[in-house]
């Protein structure tokens, strides 16, 4: 098929490269010439294992194009995938600038039948906007062409994105067409083959899908995190409970793990946005609001552990800062729990020593220059010099560590850890003060 895809940010860029990689042909458009420059020689503007060889291959087969003329981008392929940024407005609610602005360019560029394809991550409602924008822009034409507007969320999780897209248990599209039906169906055969995994419902339902599913990924985290600060004041150790109910296979383990927050581009966004949706029809969603509520709490939590370490005496004292990411396998530091820790410990006068594996230039991007904040090549030069560590995120990198070392390289053996990497027991041994999430630590360590 002839695809064409409105935007090269994370989602319109993975969705482009993996429909080329099955055969498809696939232009992306973008308003940014310096990025789409930057494609076409096979540099990605974003960190995502594997993304980067895959666009590179699909370039040189020329499967996979790109352009920043609107009119090509419209006349290239039957199937329009809208797949721009829905960055939160100032009330929560998703700004949809970006959508109707695409939508727009369809309805004054189209002249055959299109499906426009709403992959970005869109309140319930907003196919129907984008039909009435592509229908006013014909009207303003004088032209009389059919087209549909269909839903097809995309489930990508940052540093899985690839597999995600090739291997995700179901592809969710919301229509009422049996043209769409078979068009989508073409257009993701070489995904269903050995499995069927299409799942086409209403409009309305695809679109709330997707902000429920995230929901829902959030809930549990938050829930995990109020009982593990339950277990930190009950000198009980979460991660016996977190197996304990873990094995129940109506609650599994995925997304009860206990730490310092969640962060990143859906889950704040998208919580927000689903919490605004209700607002909007005077439902209170008290249990979504309650979620973020956890989370934002959650989010100070290291900073509170540190502050209770030196006695709520932080200002002049280094704090090395293992983590910059929301997670691993991303440069990504929307809403990362580090930026709450930083800008908390900033604040109290203290410095940071950081490091992570991928989002140094984006720290450096969000920050600039400052004299209490100093970006170093590896997990060894953050601890140097500094009085304690604190790790944000859990990368490969730090799960394993000499804590005779590490305490050697600690001004004083405080290790704040958000993520729960390593046994409180050995930490103990080792002479550290260490405070984890809710393994009963935090009360032996202050002993």
């Amino acid at each position: 098929m002839r695809i064409t895809v409105f935007g090269t940010g994370y989602v319109g860029l993975v969705t482009g490269a993996c429909l080329a990689d099955v055969g498809h042909e696939v232009l992306c458009m973008d308003v940014d010439e310096a990025r789409i420059t930057r494609l076409e020689a096979g540099e990605i503007p974003i960190f995502e294992p594997g993304l980067e060889t895959l666009v590179k291959t699909n370039v040189e087969a020329e499967r996979l194009l790109f352009t920043t003329d609107p009119t090509d981008a419209v006349a290239f392929g039957v199937l329009q995938f809208i797949a721009v940024g829905t960055p939160p407005d100032g009330d929560g609610s998703a700004d949809l600038r970006h959508v109707l602005a695409v939508a727009n360019t369809i309805g004054e560029q189209m002249y055959d039948y299109k499906v426009v394809v709403n992959k970005s991550t869109v309140p319930v409602g907003t196919a129907d906007r984008v039909r009435e924008t592509i229908a006013r822009g014909l009207a303003s034409r004088g032209v009389e062409v059919s087209f549909d507007v269909c839903s097809n969320p995309e489930f990508l999780k940052e540093g899985s994105a690839i597999d995600d897209f090739a291997h995700g248990p179901r592809i969710v599209v919301g229509t009422d067409s049996e043209r769409v039906r078979e068009l989508m169906r073409e257009c993701y055969a070489p995904y269903i083959r050995l499995q069927e995994k299409l799942m086409f419902m209403d409009v309305r339902a695809a679109e709330l899908t997707k902000y429920a599913a995230n929901a829902m990924l959030a809930t549990k985290i938050s829930f995990m995190n109020e009982i593990a600060n339950l277990a930190e004041r009950l000198g009980a150790d979460v991660e016996q409970v977190r197996r304990g109910i873990g094995s129940d296979p109506r609650i599994g383990y995925q997304f009860i793990y206990p730490g310092c927050g969640y962060g990143g581009s859906c889950f704040p966004k998208d919580l927000r946005a689903l919490a605004h949706t209700a607002e909007q029809l005077d439902y209170s969603a008290e249990l979504l609001n309650a979620v973020e509520a956890v989370n934002q709490r959650q989010k100070q939590s290291m900073f509170a552990k540190l502050r209770q370490a030196f006695d709520g005496k932080l200002e002049g004292k280094v704090i090395a800062l293992w983590g910059l990411a929301f997670k691993p396998n991303t440069d990504d530091m929307r809403d990362a729990p580090s930026r709450d820790l930083m800008e908390a410990l900033w604040a109290a006068g203290a410095r940071v020593q950081a490091y992570d594996p991928e989002a140094m230039k984006e720290c450096r991007r969000l920050y600039g220059e400052r004299d209490d904040l100093v970006l170093v090549a590896d997990r060894i030069q953050a601890v140097k010099g500094a009085d304690a560590l604190a790790i944000c995120t859990e990368w490969k990198e730090f799960r394993t560590v000499d804590f005779a070392w590490l305490k050697q390289q600690l001004t004083l053996p405080v290790v704040v850890d958000g993520r729960n990497l390593y046994d409180p027991a050995l930490m103990q041994q080792a002479g550290l003060l260490y405070y984890a999430v809710g393994r009963g630590d935090s009360l032996t360590a202050r002993e």
